[in-house]
């Protein structure tokens, strides 16, 4: 699977979950989703579930933060590492 597809599966989460009647169009590749308070801790334990579960791996600790869930490209480069 190639970042691409990655991204835009996550992108369908994200907007189904976190922004239900938003426009698409706003959730860029490169928002802040932590920093511009789409993801709060809930949130964001719920994304690396989601995550989880649909691309079979599992987290450490240490890689639940900002430096890999801010936005879809670094959650999509982040998934991708993590599938290798």
């Amino acid at each position: 699977m190639q970042n691409d597809q990655i991204k835009e599966q996550i992108r369908a989460y994200i907007l189904r979950e976190f922004l239900p009647g938003e426009d698409p169009e706003q959730l860029t590749d490169t928002l802040s989703l932590i920093g511009g308070r789409i993801l709060d801790s809930l949130a964001t334990l719920r994304l690396v579930a989601f995550l989880e579960e649909t691309y079979s791996f599992e987290f450490a600790a240490h890689e639940v933060g900002a430096q890999n869930l801010d936005n879809l490209t670094l959650i999509a480069s982040f998934v991708a590492s993590k599938r290798k």
